[in-house]
């Protein structure tokens, strides 16, 4: 069992919380975007209120812990890691209300090389619990735009968890597949499920596109997210995300079991 105070050291350790990898600079430059509503910063969200880069500052530095001072324009971001302890003890909590219930969950994830092994670890648990790990749409085609144009990418799954592929590359546990922030994915999935009257999801888990785009079409979703990821909190913030857990989503992928254990036994699973 990871006591709360080990979970905390870890997390410093890991600089998953504390100061992150993430600069303040490629904060501030999401936080400008969202305020312009660049779709490449909303991640599928259409927010209700209008959000200044200032409302942002404030909001992240309220959610995450960044600094609130819209005068500190360069460094590293921080990350309170009480603020992550209370959002990893809320992520867990709705977890075991999935598994009490024995409801059908999705998982997806834009950041596979980092978090596959995170969420597969909870999909297997909730799996074992009698939850049904949706799959849909696997195989379906998604078309992406990126920075390079329009891409074509697979929807693929990896021991129950979503995630999108090059077309051609087969997807494994060692996390194998594309970067996106992109909801496209994930309505794809919940059009498929749509279509064929299968169950729909009781709980989306995931980050990026996958939380943003399934809470804007009214799911219940939660997930984790960095300090230059807004998109998310002003979600949670509008009610449309149930929880984000603020983190450097891009560290290492073992870095992340610590986590998968303390979450697990959180929610009184078994891994």
């Amino acid at each position: 069992m990871l006591s709360t105070g080990a979970l905390r050291a870890h997390l410093l350790a890991a600089r998953l919380a504390g100061t992150v990898a993430t600069s303040r600079e490629e904060s501030l430059r999401s936080y400008r975007l969202f305020a312009a509503r660049d779709p490449r910063v909303l991640l599928g969200l259409d927010p209700e209120w209008s959000w200044a880069q200032r409302d942002l500052i404030a909001l992240m530095a309220d959610k995450c812990g960044v600094s609130g001072d819209p005068a500190c324009t360069s460094g590293q971001d921080v990350i309170d890691p009480e603020r992550t302890v209370a959002g990893l003890d809320a992520f867990a909590d709705r977890i075991g209300r999935a598994a009490e219930a024995r409801s059908p969950v999705l998982f997806g994830t834009g950041h596979p090389h980092r978090l596959l092994g995170f969420y597969a670890a909870l999909a297997d648990a909730l799996s074992a619990a009698g939850c049904l790990v949706l799959t849909p749409a696997k195989g379906r085609c998604v078309d992406i735009s990126t920075r390079f144009g329009l891409r074509t990418y697979i929807l693929d799954y990896v021991r129950g968890v979503a995630l999108v592929r090059e077309p051609g590359v087969c997807p494994d546990a060692s996390g194998t597949g594309a970067h996106t922030h992109s909801p496209l994915p994930v309505r794809t999935a919940l059009a498929a499920l749509a279509e064929t009257g299968g169950p729909l999801p009781d709980l989306v888990v995931g980050d990026h596109g996958w939380v943003c785009g399934a809470g804007q079409l009214g799911f219940d979703a939660i997930g984790l997210a960095d300090t230059d990821d807004p998109s998310l909190f002003v979600g949670e913030a509008e009610g449309r995300v149930s929880v984000v857990v603020p983190l450097d989503d891009a560290v290492r992928a073992d870095y992340y079991r610590p986590l998968t254990r303390y979450v697990l036994n959180q929610a009184c699973l078994s891994q």
